[in-house]
């Protein structure tokens, strides 16, 4: 029993299951924002870029198993650790590749799975490649955190030339980049110690703090956007929307003030903020 459960955990940590299922959530999102619970489209949707999310994932592990053993953060990833071989995890991810992109085209849906497999060659085949070469690639690589709502949208019945799915993924994009460069101040020094180029190899740490709490502000105004195009139908969800921005930035304020305190609790933070967001997004058109 103990080693189906240690097996189970690798392959939740390979395929970073929560981070899959975000993905999922962010084209569910996509999709009720345009359609309904009532259209049968939505499993399959859900499920195909879980599965895509899930390949690009273990993938991405496969790729920087070396980078990974030399990190103490990520030593114990199941491939550097030798829980799951670097073949059996480039199998995995390629037959979940295949699984997800099988899924979407048998809904019907060929251009969400055409975007699908955009993102998959953006993060696999660009970003992770780039975060070898410059410490700003993530800039590039947020761009993937637009890819899933875009096809729920799509999906949906949404076309790509909606204002509103402009707005939608622009605050994707803008959320993505201090979701994940919060992580650079508690563990920055490792990827330079690693050999991969950082910001805190450029910047002190307060000058990386003032840089995040910049792209928090414009992750948390990119989120007012989206009310002005007409995509929110209840009053209440706007005026939610609105004050769980405004929380964000108080929250962008106590990091700035508190320059040497772990980063932990306002990445912690900072995925509540989106989580609350997409539910809103997703349970608007439900509210009576």
């Amino acid at each position: 029993m103990r080693t189906i459960v240690r097996k189970v955990r690798a392959y939740d940590e390979l395929c970073k299951m929560r981070i899959s299922l975000f993905s999922a959530f962010s084209a569910a999102t996509g999709f009720l924002l345009v359609s309904s619970l009532s259209s049968g489209a939505i499993l399959p949707l859900v499920l195909g870029v879980f599965f895509l999310a899930c390949g690009a994932c273990a993938l991405n592990e496969y790729q920087e198993r070396d980078i990974d053993a030399r990190m103490p953060r990520t030593r114990n990833r199941p491939v550097p650790s030798g829980r799951i071989s670097p073949f059996h995890a480039l199998s995995l991810s390629l037959t979940f590749i295949a699984l997800g992109s099988v899924t979407l085209l048998n809904a019907g849906s060929i251009p969400a799975a055409l975007m699908g497999l955009v993102a998959v060659v953006w993060y696999n085949g660009v970003y992770t490649p780039l975060k070898r070469k410059t410490a700003f690639a993530l800039i590039p690589g947020s761009l993937v955190g637009m890819i899933p709502p875009a096809m729920g949208w799509v999906a949906g019945g949404g076309v790509l030339s909606d204002q509103g799915l402009r707005a939608l993924c622009f605050f994707f994009f803008m959320w993505q980049v201090p979701h994940f460069w919060l992580l650079l101040l508690d563990h920055g020094e490792e990827y330079v110690r690693a050999g991969l180029p950082s910001l805190t190899g450029i910047f002190t740490r307060a000058q990386l703090s003032r840089i995040i709490f910049a792209w928090i502000l414009a992750a948390a105004v990119s989120c007012l956007f989206l009310p002005v195009t007409g995509m929110i139908r209840t009053p209440l969800v706007a005026l939610l929307l609105s004050g769980a921005s405004f929380w964000l930035m108080a929250q962008g304020i106590r990091l700035l003030r508190a320059k040497e305190t772990a980063s932990s609790v306002p990445f912690r933070r900072i995925n509540i903020y989106m989580l609350f967001v997409m539910t809103l997004l997703s349970v608007d058109r439900f509210i009576v």
